[in-house]
């Protein structure tokens, strides 16, 4: 049987390229998108409006920016509202981050790691890398590590598969803006769920464009939240 995997996009100020990328990505096994507008300016509204008309996207909206963490947490719940529908979700960058290859890749991984979380972890030695983004991944990673004592590659990548059963957790998972995406990880450690790494392609930064949402934010900061997750006591 074929899974039945949901792909979930946060979406904030989309370019109109998300639509065919919408089409590109329902060829593939995934059964259904879920969109999220995550409060996007008015100018935007164009592209929702267009992603409702696809058969098989839903988009669900926030009235005011919340945060990827918050995007996410809406889209968890609205599929776990569906009676579970779906075998996992697979969650994807709005801004043509995760190649259509990189995301096949992923869905094909998940026939062999069918529990947890599966990541696409990114190549930063590639030419797109700039030297910061490299550094600044090595030195969150290595961080993660020497917390945690589990090597992830790369920690903020944003192309995950989670199985279905990992969502009433994940939904209770503090973080609204892009520290949700490492605390994910620590607390599926905590809880040990399996976390599997795919290498995917290529890295690719869009040249004097602003990505919102983009997975390579500034790696103090990210560093600064996972030691105070460490030194908060533990939470259920």
């Amino acid at each position: 049987m074929m899974k039945n995997i949901a792909a979930i996009i946060p979406a904030y100020n989309p370019q109109q390229s998300l639509i065919t990328y919408v089409h590109q990505l329902l060829a593939t096994t995934i059964s259904q998108i879920i969109i999220v507008n995550d409060g996007s300016d008015q100018k935007y509204a164009y592209v929702f409006e267009e992603l409702k008309k696809i058969d098989c996207c839903q988009v669900l909206e926030h009235d005011h920016n919340i945060g990827k963490g918050g995007a996410l947490k809406t889209a968890f719940a609205y599929v776990r509202s569906q009676r579970s529908m779906f075998q996992g979700v697979i969650t994807v960058g709005a801004h043509g981050q995760h190649t259509l290859q990189d995301v096949k890749l992923v869905l094909t991984m998940t026939k062999v790691f069918s529990e947890g979380i599966v990541l696409g972890v990114r190549n930063f030695h590639s030419a797109d890398s700039n030297l910061l983004s490299y550094w600044g991944n090595r030195a969150t990673s290595l961080f993660f590590e020497i917390l945690y004592h589990r090597r992830l590659v790369d920690t903020q990548t944003g192309l995950r598969f989670i199985s279905i059963k990992e969502l009433p957790w994940l939904m209770k998972v503090k973080g609204e803006r892009y520290d949700y995406d490492t605390n994910m990880l620590v607390a599926a450690l905590k809880r040990k769920c399996p976390i599997f790494e795919v290498e995917i392609g290529q890295l690719r930064i869009k040249k004097n464009t602003v990505i919102q949402y983009d997975e390579i934010t500034n790696a103090g900061s990210i560093i600064a939240t996972m030691l105070m997750n460490y030194l908060k006591p533990r939470e259920k």
